[in-house]
């Protein structure tokens, strides 16, 4: 048997691309990298499928980035609140 091989995401992105950009058929994209043709269609829908996704991750970070910011703006107030306190407590 022979081992399976194992492409980086760098080099798929490439076969994606250059199988979007449609100027060659999947045939001959597969053989100029040595790879099979469904291999390259399999690529290229999944390049299409996540395409929507580069650009809302954007938003879902930003949104992540605003509910982060409030948390860490509520702990900084109990931690000021707790100093407060706790330098009364001392001065006694």
């Amino acid at each position: 048997m022979t081992k399976r091989r194992s492409f980086s995401d760098k080099f798929k992105a490439a076969v994606a691309l250059e199988a979007l950009r449609g100027d060659r058929t999947a045939q001959e994209i597969a053989a100029k990298h040595k790879v099979h043709p469904t291999q390259v269609t399999t690529w290229k829908r999944q390049a299409i499928d996540g395409l929507a996704g580069v650009f809302s991750d954007k938003v879902r970070r930003a949104e992540d980035n605003e509910a982060e910011v409030k948390e860490l703006h509520a702990k900084i107030g109990k931690l000021a609140v707790e100093n407060d306190f706790l330098s009364q407590g001392l001065k006694r």
